[in-house]
C-alpha cells in the first residue's frame, strides 16, 4: 500500500482520547457551530460530484441507464433517478474504492460490507426514494444480478462496475482530503490522507491489530509517516498531537490570542474575516510549525501561503475557481498583522512561548513514532528532509530544497561522537531531544539495527507487548520474532499527563511499576541498540517483564536485541 494506513494508526496512539469531549466543546464554542464530520464529508463529496465530476457521474448514469433498459426488472428507472442514486451511494461509501473485477466468484466480504453499508445509509437519507432503485445499484455493483442479464449485456455491466470503482477514489480524495479536511479543524493532526478525523485517537489494541494484519498479509508494504501529499509533516502532527493532552492550557491560549487579534479582522460581505474556523486552524498550524531553532526568515510568508491554500481548498468563502479576493486579502492581512515581520508582536511572542512548552512533548512523540515505524512490519520510508525534524506543511511547502550536505555532515559527526564516548552523546541528546541531531541519531541507529537483522524484520512475527501497572498505558511496545532471533521496540506515549517536562530524562519514579510483559520463550537479558546498555527483565508479580524505569533509564526509547 502507499503507507497511509500505518501513518494514521501510529499517529493516533499519540492523541489522548480521554480529552475528546473537551476538544469537542472548545471547537464548537470557538467556531459557533457543532460540526459532524460524517455529515460534512457526505456533503462535500456530493458538492465535488456536482462541480468537478459532473460529466463522469453523467457518463456512469448513461451506462447504468443502458443496463437498466436492457432488463425487464429495471427498465422503469429513469436516468435522472439513476444519477441521483449514484451520487447518494458514492457520497456514503466509507472507503476510497471497492475491488470487484469480474463476475463468477462471490463478491469479496469487505466489498460486500462497504457497498452494503453505503446503500443502507443512502436509503436512510432518502426515505422518499424507492428502495428498489438503491437495491438495483447495489446488486449490480456486487454482480449479484449478473446472471439475470442476457449474455450479450453482461460486458456492459462489468464495464460499468469498473468505471464506478475508478470514480469513487477521486471523489473521496477531492471531497474529503482536499475539502472536508480543511473545514473540520477540531484537531488537525488527525486530518491526514486515509484517516478519519472524527476518531479522536487510536487505542493501543487497534494499533497492534493493524500491525498483526500487516505482518500476516502485507509484510513488505510501505510504512510512511510523511509523504509528498501529507497535509503536514510528521513532526508538525506530533507537536499538535501533544495539544490533546493539555485541553485546559490550549483553551486558555486560544482565548488569549483571539482577544489580542480581534481588532485585526476585516469586514468582508458583512462578516468578520477570517472566520472563527479558519482562525482556529491558523493557531494550531502556528503551534505545530513554529520555528524554535534556526533561522525564522520566511516563516510568515509560508504561513500566508498555507492559509491561502487551506481557505481555497475548504471552498467555504473562497476557492481556486471562484476567488473571493476580499476574503483572501483579509486572511493574509490578519496573519501578517498578528505575527509582524519579525515575530515580535505580543501575539507572536505568546505563541512562541506556548509552542516552546509544547515542543519537547512533540519531539518525544516524533522519536517514539519513528522507532515504532522502523521496527514495525513493512518497509519504513523516510520522506525527503525528515531525517531531521521537519516542520513543513502541505505542498508546495514540503517540496522545498533539502540540505543533504548538512545531514551528511551531522551524521558523520554523530558517528564520531558515538565512537569517542557513547554515554556522553546519549547524555547530550537526552538532555535536549529537540536538537536536530536527536532525530537523526534515532533514525540512523534504528536503520542500522534493522539492516543487521534482515530476516528478523523481513519475515519475523509481530508480537504485541501489553504493559501493566498504573502507568502502563503510557508505554507502547512490541516484539519481532523469527526462529531464535528476537527484537523489542518500546517507546513512551502521552507523557504530558505524567511528566512535568519532556526536556530531559524522565525520572524513574514517574514510571512507577509500568512494565512490558515478555511473551513465552523471550530472552531475559537484552542490550539496547541506542545506548549499548544491558536491560534485564525481572519478576515482581506474575511473568517476567521489562520495567519502563529500566527501559528508559538512559534514553527515552528502547530498541533491544538479546544479550
Amino acid at each position: 500500500t502507499t503507507g497511509y494506513d500505518f501513518l494514521n494508526a501510529v499517529n493516533g496512539i499519540f492523541v489522548d482520547g480521554r480529552h475528546r469531549r473537551a476538544f469537542d466543546r472548545l471547537y464548537a464554542q470557538f467556531t459557533g457551530r457543532d460540526v459532524n464530520f460524517r455529515e460534512l464529508a457526505n456533503g462535500t463529496k456530493k458538492m465535488i460530484m456536482l462541480v468537478s465530476f459532473a460529466s463522469e457521474v453523467n457518463l456512469l448514469a448513461h451506462a447504468l441507464d443502458r443496463i437498466s433498459s436492457s432488463h425487464r426488472w429495471y427498465r422503469d428507472f429513469t436516468r435522472n433517478s439513476l444519477v441521483f442514486a449514484l451520487r447518494e451511494i458514492i457520497a456514503c461509501l466509507p472507503v476510497y474504492r471497492t475491488y470487484e473485477t469480474a463476475p463468477g466468484a462471490p463478491a469479496a466480504d469487505r466489498d460486500r460490507r462497504y457497498v452494503g453499508a453505503a446503500v443502507a445509509e443512502a436509503k436512510r437519507r432518502n426515505p422518499r426514494t424507492a428502495e428498489s432503485l438503491f437495491d438495483f445499484v447495489r446488486d449490480t455493483l456486487l454482480f449479484d444480478n449478473i446472471n439475470t442479464f442476457r449474455p450479450e449485456d453482461r460486458p456492459g455491466v462489468v464495464s460499468f462496475v469498473l468505471s464506478f470503482q475508478q470514480l469513487t477514489g477521486p471523489v473521496m480524495a477531492k471531497g474529503v482530503e482536499d475539502t472536508a479536511f480543511y473545514v473540520y479543524n477540531r484537531l488537525v493532526s488527525l486530518n491526514e490522507v486515509g484517516g478519519n478525523p472524527s476518531r479522536f485517537g487510536t487505542p493501543l489494541a487497534a494499533f497492534h491489530r493493524a500491525n498483526v494484519a500487516t505482518c500476516r498479509r502485507w509484510p513488505h508494504t510501505l510504512t510512511a509517516s510523511s509523504t509528498h501529499d501529507t497535509k503536514r509533516s510528521e513532526d508538525v502532527r506530533a507537536r499538535i498531537n501533544a495539544l490533546s493532552e493539555m485541553p485546559v492550557e490550549w483553551r486558555a491560549a486560544v482565548a488569549r490570542w483571539s482577544a489580542l487579534n480581534r481588532a485585526l479582522k476585516t469586514d468582508v460581505d458583512g462578516q468578520p474575516a477570517p472566520d472563527a474556523n479558519d482562525e482556529y486552524l491558523l493557531y494550531q498550524t502556528l503551534v505545530g510549525a513554529w520555528p524554535l531553532r534556526g533561522p525564522q526568515g520566511g516563516f510568515v510568508d509560508r504561513i500566508v501561503q498555507y492559509m491561502r491554500k487551506a481557505t481555497k481548498e475548504a471552498k467555504v468563502h473562497t476557492s481556486w475557481v471562484n476567488a473571493n479576493e476580499g476574503y483572501d486579502r483579509a486572511v493574509e492581512g490578519f496573519v501578517r498583522s498578528a505575527l509582524g515581520d519579525g515575530l515580535q508582536t505580543e501575539c507572536a511572542r505568546d505563541i512562541g512561548a506556548f509552542a516552546a512548552t509544547v515542543a519537547p512533548y512533540g519531539a518525544l512523540n516524533s522519536l517514539s513514532a519513528l522507532v515504532l515505524k522502523i521496527a514495525a512490519p513493512g518497509v519504513p520510508d523516510t520522506y525527503q528532509g525528515t531525517d531531521l525534524y521537519d516542520f513543513s506543511l502541505v505542498d508546495p511547502d514540503n517540496r522545498r530544497p533539502v540540505d543533504y550536505d548538512e545531514r551528511q555532515r551531522l551524521l558523520l559527526e554523530l558517528d564520531k561522537r558515538g565512537q569517542d564516548s557513547l554515554p556522553a552523546l546519549i547524555g547530550d541528546l537526552t538532555g535536549d531531544i529537540e536538537q536536530p541531531a536527536a532525530k537523526l541519531f534515532v533514525l540512523s541507529r534504528a536503520l542500522r539495527f534493522r539492516s543487521q537483522n534482515i530476516d528478523l524484520f523481513r519475515r519475523g512475527d509481530y508480537v504485541p507487548l501489553f504493559a501493566t501497572g498504573s502507568r502502563g498505558t503510557h508505554v507502547v511496545g512490541f516484539a519481532r520474532r523469527h526462529g531464535r532471533a528476537w527484537a523489542i521496540a518500546a517507546a513512551p506515549r502521552l507523557v504530558r499527563g505524567i511528566a512535568a517536562s519532556a526536556a530531559g530524562p524522565i525520572a524513574a519514579e514517574v514510571w512507577g511499576n509500568a512494565a512490558l510483559r515478555l511473551p513465552r520463550g523471550a530472552p531475559d537479558a537484552w542490550v539496547d541498540a541506542f545506548t549499548g546498555a544491558d536491560v534485564t527483565s525481572s519478576r515482581e508479580r506474575g511473568p517476567r517483564a521489562l520495567y519502563a524505569r529500566d527501559l528508559f533509564a538512559r534514553f527515552p526509547l528502547a530498541l533491544l536485541r538479546p544479550a
